[in-house]
């Protein structure tokens, strides 16, 4: 009669290309400028503008904008 008995399936290898895609995405994202950086640069846009109040976001956000196109 047949063998009946099943063999056991070796483990599954890990995929590299899971971590080489993580490298990958490490390496395009640049880090954040240091937070004293930004207000830094955002009170310099904020002084330009003559101490108008009402623009504090769009000032931190250039700013942020600025320094990460620099670090790039």
């Amino acid at each position: 009669m047949a063998d009946t008995t099943k063999k056991a399936k070796a483990p599954a290898k890990p995929r590299t290309t899971a971590v080489k895609k993580e490298k990958v995405a490490k390496k395009a994202a640049p880090s954040m400028p240091p937070r004293e950086e930004i207000e830094k640069l955002a009170r310099a846009y904020w002084e330009q503008r003559g101490y108008q109040d009402g623009f504090a976001e769009q000032d931190w956000l250039r700013a942020e904008q600025e320094l990460l196109k620099m670090a790039s």
